[in-house]
C-alpha cells in the first residue's frame, strides 16, 4: 500500500467529502491515493466500483443461482479478455461465474462441472494456443462421461487459414461425444470477434435458464471524478508518429524500421510483453488494382456493414480487407459469379489444388480469374471482410519512454504469381504515414508473455529478426527498475554489418550490466548458415544451468520454422545436459510452460 508522509497528506486537496463513511485519517489517505491517480485511472476505478467488481458492493447471489464455469484457451490474450467480460456479464445476470485457464485444469475436472462456456482461440492453421496444448492433447485422447454437463462454445480464429476455428470445432464435437448437452450452438468468430461473441453470450446465458436477478447494489457516495475516454480497438487513439529510423544498413536485403509513437493524453498503458494494435488503410495502388479488376470506378456508393453508405474507393481503402484470399472469400465469390471453374476448385476433389491456388495470391487474382467481366459494387463488398488491425510486439518500456510506444517492423514486399505484393500494415507505416501524421492505435494486453515477478530471476530471450522487439522492452524495463537478475539474449539475422538490430543499445546494456550475455547468429556471413538454435546448442551446458537456477525462457518471432527449431534445440539441451530421455525432456519443457517459465510470442 502506498504510504504518504504527514506533510504530504496536509498538502493534498480534499477529494472525498467529510460525510463519506471513512475516518478522517483514512479519508486523508484515500485523498492521497486519488490525487496520485491519473484521470484515466480514476475513471477506471469509478467504473470498476460502480459495476460491482468490488465484491462487497454487490448483492451475493442466492443459493439457487447457477454456478457457471468459463473455460478459456488464449494465445495473445483475446480469449482471456472475452472470458473475463463473459464472467462480468454472467455475474450481472445472477450467475456465479468462475473463470478457468486451460493451463490450470485437467480434463477430468470437467466431471465436476454442470454449466460450461468454452472460449478458445485457434493458433496458426489449426493448432491449440500454447498454454492450452497440454489440456487439448489430454482432452482429445481421454474418454470422459459428462451426461450432466451443459455447454456452449465460442471459437476465435482467422478465415485466412484453412482450418478456421478448428479448436472450437474440436472442443464442441468432443464434448458432445462425451455425452454433454449442447445448450446453445457454437459460434465461430473471425478477427472482428466482439459482436459475434456478444450475441453468442446473450444466447448462451439465456439458454442456461433464468438465473435469479441480483439484488440492487448499495448506492455509492458520488464525488467529482474527471471523465476520461477509453481507447480500444473500437475507439483507437490517434497517435502521432514522432520518429522513424531504418535499422538496416546499406547493402541489406531487408527493410526493418523502428517507429516511435506518442501516447500523450491517451490514457493508454502497457507492460513489456504487450502488443500494439495498428489500424491501417489499404494502399491506393492496391485499391486501384482491385477496382480495375472488378470493372468499377470507385465513385459508386455502397453500404458497408457497421459503417453505412460510403463511396466505394474510400470503403475499399479504409474499411475492407481487399488482399487476403481464403476459401470463405472464394465461396462468396462463387455465390455471386456461379463460376463452374471456381466450383470445381472448391470441390472436395480439389483440396490440394485449392491450397496451391491460395498460396501467394490476392483477391484481385481471383476476380480476374473467375469474374473476368467484373463485379457489381454490391457483389464486391459482399465478398470482403472488415479490414483487421495488426498486432505488433511493443519494443519499449513505459518506464524508459513515458507517453511513448516503440515498434520494430519489417516492411513486407515480394513478388508472387507475376504481381508485386506488399504487407498492408507494414507498408502503410513505411510508405503512407509521414512524421507528424496520426496513426490509429490501441494497446493489447498479453498476460502470457510477461517478465518474472521477481527482478532477481534470470531470463533467457531468443528473438531473431523483429522477434527481438519485446526483449528490447524487457531489458529496458529491468534497467529502469535497477533489477539485478541475469539476462541472456540470443539474436540472429542475415548479416552482421547490415542487420544487427539495435546493436549499439545492446552494447550499452552489456556495458551497464543490464544485459548479462549476448549471443548472435548471422546466417549469411559464412558459407554455412548459422541460426540462433545452433548457438543454443553450443552454449548448452550454461543454458541448462540457467534453467536449473530457475531462469524463464522466452521466444519471439517466426512461428513457421524458427519457433519449432528453437523448441527442438531446447529439448536437445535438456536431453544431453540433464541426462534425460526425449520423453523426459519434453515433460521438463511442459513443466516449464505450466510454471509460466517457458513463454512464446510467435506469429
Amino acid at each position: 500500500m502506498t504510504v504518504f508522509s504527514p506533510t504530504l497528506l496536509r498538502n493534498i486537496p480534499e477529494m472525498l467529502p467529510e460525510h463519506s463513511p471513512f475516518s478522517p485519517d483514512l479519508r486523508r489517505a484515500l485523498d492521497g491515493l486519488l490525487a496520485s491517480f491519473t484521470p484515466a485511472q480514476r475513471f477506471w476505478l469509478a467504473g470498476y466500483l460502480s459495476a460491482g467488481d468490488a465484491a462487497p458492493a454487490v448483492a451475493v447471489p442466492t443459493a439457487a443461482a447457477l454456478k457457471l464455469t468459463i473455460l478459456y484457451g488464449s494465445e495473445s490474450g483475446n480469449s482471456e479478455k472475452l472470458a473475463d467480460l463473459s464472467a462480468k456479464e454472467a455475474k450481472k445476470r445472477g450467475f456465479i461465474p468462475t473463470v478457468k485457464n486451460m493451463a490450470d485444469i485437467k480434463p477430468a475436472d470437467l466431471t465436476k462441472i454442470e454449466n460450461l462456456l468454452v472460449i478458445i482461440s485457434t493458433w496458426g492453421d489449426g493448432e491449440p494456443p500454447e498454454t492450452a496444448t497440454s489440456f487439448y492433447k489430454a482432452f482429445m485422447s481421454e474418454t470422459l462421461s459428462l451426461p450432466k454437463l451443459r455447454f456452449s462454445v465460442c471459437s476465435l480464429g482467422d478465415t485466412s487459414y484453412e482450418k478456421f476455428c478448428q479448436m472450437g470445432k474440436d472442443f464442441d464435437a468432443r464434448l458432445e461425444a462425451f455425452g454433454a448437452q449442447r445448450i446453445y450452438a457454437r459460434v465461430d468468430c473471425d478477427l472482428q470477434y466482439e459482436k459475434p461473441h456478444r450475441a453468442w453470450l446473450d444466447g448462451a446465458l439465456a439458454a442456461f435458464g433464468p438465473a435469479p436477478a441480483p439484488a440492487a447494489a448499495p448506492a455509492l457516495t458520488s464525488f467529482a471524478i474527471p471523465v476520461a475516454t477509453e481507447h480500444d480497438k473500437a475507439n483507437p487513439f490517434a497517435a502521432e508518429l514522432k520518429e522513424r529510423v531504418l535499422l538496416n544498413g546499406k547493402g541489406t536485403a531487408k527493410e526493418t524500421w523502428h517507429y516511435e509513437l506518442s501516447l500523450e493524453g491517451s490514457g493508454l498503458t502497457y507492460e513489456p510483453g504487450d502488443s500494439l494494435g495498428v489500424i491501417p488503410v489499404n494502399a491506393p495502388d492496391v485499391v486501384e488494382g482491385l477496382m480495375k479488376a472488378a470493372k468499377l470506378t470507385g465513385s459508386e456508393t455502397v453500404q458497408v456493414p457497421d459503417v453505412g453508405a460510403k463511396a466505394l474507393n474510400y470503403a475499399l481503402q479504409e474499411n475492407l480487407d481487399i488482399t487476403a484470399l481464403s476459401r470463405p472469400v472464394l465461396t462468396k465469390l462463387h455465390e455471386v459469379t456461379k463460376s463452374k471453374k471456381l466450383a470445381t476448385l472448391l470441390g472436395e476433389a480439389s483440396k490440394e489444388k485449392l491450397k496451391d491456388y491460395l498460396h501467394g495470391r490476392w483477391i484481385v487474382d481471383a476476380i480476374e480469374d473467375f469474374a473476368p467481366k467484373g463485379l457489381s459494387p454490391e457483389a464486391l463488398v459482399s465478398i470482403l471482410r472488415p479490414l483487421p488491425p495488426r498486432l505488433y510486439s511493443i519494443a519499449s518500456s513505459p518506464l524508459a519512454h513515458p507517453d511513448e510506444v516503440h515498434l520494430t517492423i519489417a516492411s513486407v514486399r515480394y513478388e508472387s504469381v507475376g504481381r508485386q505484393r506488399k504487407g498492408v500494415t507494414s507498408t502503410y507505416l513505411a510508405d503512407l504515414v509521414k512524421l507528424g501524421d496520426k496513426v490509429p492505435v490501441y494497446t493489447n494486453q498479453n498476460k502470457n508473455f510477461r517478465l518474472p515477478d521477481s527482478g532477481d530471476t534470470p531470463i533467457i530471450m531468443v528473438g531473431p529478426g523483429t522477434g527481438v522487439a519485446p526483449f528490447r522492452a524487457f531489458v529496458e524495463h529491468r534497467a529502469a527498475l535497477e533489477q539485478k537478475g541475469k539476462s541472456w539474449l540470443f539474436f540472429g539475422d542475415q548479416r552482421y554489418t547490415y542487420d544487427f538490430l539495435y546493436q549499439t543499445e545492446w552494447q550499452d546494456h552489456l556495458a551497464s550490466k543490464s544485459l548479462t550475455k549476448l549471443d548472435v547468429a548471422f546466417s549469411r556471413d559464412q558459407p554455412e548458415k548459422i541460426y540462433v538454435q545452433q548457438r543454443m546448442i553450443e552454449r548448452a551446458k550454461e543454458l541448462y544451468a540457467w534453467l536449473e537456477e530457475g531462469a524463464h525462457f522466452y521466444v519471439c518471432g517466426d512461428a513457421t520454422r524458427m519457433a519449432h527449431d528453437v523448441n527442438e534445440a531446447l529439448i536437445s539441451v535438456v536431453e544431453k545436459q540433464g541426462g534425460k530421455s526425449r520423453e523426459a525432456a519434453e515433460s521438463y519443457l511442459e513443466d516449464l510452460k505450466k510454471a509460466r517459465r517457458y513463454q512464446r510470442d510467435v506469429y
